[in-house]
């Protein structure tokens, strides 16, 4: 893993981070209109050198399907053709959306701040990003035990 990007996808608005070698901590990176989505992946993976994709699978509390989930689905497939030598990777995002705003009360954010959806949609895919980064390290120090 050399640059890892989290995808908190959404039909109108996907929010972004990122991770980097040697570190490893999510980053936010930005919230984009998804129409314009495609385009900005295709820039910054090239850019960048990804080569792990991290989307936010959405569920519900008993772990079925939302109705959000075949979007993220159909949005995988079309990535994973486009880019087959990415590895993408689904991570469960429930409370991602409920965490976020939580930061951004307890971060002091103004409240107009905290309204705003992108914030929101930003800050949830940097904690489906760290969430990631965290199990990746539990798994690695079960091994070394």
């Amino acid at each position: 893993m050399q640059h890892l990007l989290a995808i908190d996808y959404g039909l109108k608005r996907t929010g972004l981070a990122f991770a980097e070698k040697p570190l490893y901590i999510a980053h936010p990176l930005e919230t984009i209109p998804s129409n314009n989505l495609s385009s900005y992946l295709e820039k910054y993976i090239v850019d960048h050198g990804v080569d792990t994709i991290v989307i936010g699978l959405p569920k519900k509390l008993n772990n079925t399907q939302t109705d959000a989930t075949s979007h993220v689905n159909n949005f995988k497939n079309k990535l994973s053709k486009k880019h087959p030598q990415i590895e993408i990777i689904f991570f469960d995002e429930r409370f991602s959306s409920t965490l976020a705003k939580k930061a951004l009360v307890e971060g002091n954010f103004k409240k107009s701040a905290r309204r705003k959806k992108e914030n929101v949609d930003l800050i949830a895919a940097t904690i489906i990003l760290q969430d990631y980064l965290k199990s990746i390290e539990m798994k690695l120090n079960q091994i070394r035990k």
